[in-house]
Order: C-alpha cells, then sequence, then structure tokens
C-alpha cells in the first residue's frame, strides 16, 4: 500500500498519481490540503525521505516568504510551519511502510513499486 499525498491542482501530482495507477500500485489517495498531516507524521516521513524539512518544503511558496522562513530556520519550526500550512509541503509525496519519496520528477515515484 502506498499513501499518496495529492494535490490534483498540481500536474505533477496528477502526473505521479496517473503513472502509479498505469503499474496498478495500490494506493491510499489523501488530499493533504484538507487533510493536512500531523507534525509526527510530517517527522515520520521526513525518517523515511532522509532530507531536512527544508528540502521536503515548497521554499519558493509566497507563504514561506510570508511566515519569514529560510532554509537556517529550525528544523521544529519549518515542521510545524508544515502541519499549519500544508500548501508549504513539496508534493506530490508517496509513502510506503519501509520508504518514502517526493515526485519531482513523477519518474521518481517508481522506486517505491
Amino acid at each position: 500500500m502506498i499513501e499518496f499525498w495529492h494535490n490534483p491542482r498540481c500536474s505533477k501530482s496528477r502526473t505521479g498519481l496517473g503513472l502509479l495507477e498505469e503499474k496498478g500500485a495500490e494506493l491510499k489517495v489523501r488530499k493533504y490540503l484538507e487533510d493536512a498531516p500531523t507534525e509526527a507524521e510530517l517527522l515520520a516521513v521526513q525518517s523515511k525521505l532522509g532530507l531536512s524539512a527544508a528540502q521536503m518544503m515548497r521554499t519558493g511558496e509566497k507563504r514561506f516568504k510570508e511566515l519569514g522562513l529560510s532554509k537556517a530556520t529550525p528544523e521544529t519550526d519549518l515542521i510545524r510551519a508544515m502541519a499549519e500550512n500544508p500548501i508549504l509541503i513539496e508534493r506530490p509525496v508517496a509513502i510506503t511502510d519501509n520508504a518514502a519519496v517526493i515526485g519531482r520528477p513523477p519518474e521518481n515515484l517508481l522506486s517505491l513499486l
């Protein structure tokens, strides 16, 4: 089972979802803008990704600047910001029990199959 954090308005997210469906992956789609992940969930995904919080974020997003965030902001503050403002989460994210990947480019998602 792959949990897929999806934003239907994002072309990369739509492409990634289609790619996984085409490959017959068993999916649980989560519209993360409506059902935001908690700080604990973000920390678990961060561990699976092996990335810094800043690498999990859309740092060019207007909200990132509005909140006064930077790549040097403490990790805990960045995780909290993503939980409170899920638009900041880089998308799409696909998660299994053992691994996670950001689907940029969408072909990255195939590594979970």
